[in-house]
């Protein structure tokens, strides 16, 4: 599975972004998806998560009620819609895969290359 990640910019706080995560291969609907971010000096961290039917959702609580996860398994691409945008959401953002199921470690099979998002205040 290859994972190719976009949407990435600059926004003011309040604002909203949609990252997308574009995935490869006949398989990706078999896969758990995730999102994590990596602020400067700080540690690779999970953000959000999808099961592999879509029907089960997770959220780190610093994003719970402003991120939302979902996924198209016709179009192999898996979303992050991002609303009411903080400072301290600026970070490079990663989708990964993995098999079977959402873990909100690092132990993720596949990684995207990250996307850049910037939330200035």
């Amino acid at each position: 599975v290859q994972l190719q990640a976009s949407g990435g910019g600059l926004v003011q706080a309040g604002g909203s972004l949609r990252l997308s995560c574009a995935a490869s291969g006949r398989t990706f609907r078999t896969y758990a998806m995730g999102w994590f971010r990596q602020a400067p000096g700080k540690e690779r961290e999970f953000v959000a998560g999808i099961s592999w039917v879509g029907g089960s959702t997770y959220y780190a609580d610093s994003v719970k009620g402003r991120f939302t996860i979902s996924r198209d398994n016709a179009k192999n691409t898996v979303y992050l819609q991002m609303n009411s945008l903080k400072s301290e959401d600026t970070a490079v953002y990663y989708c990964a895969a993995r098999q079977p199921i959402v873990v909100v470690t690092t132990d993720y099979d596949y990684w995207g290359q990250g996307t850049l998002v910037t939330v200035s205040s």
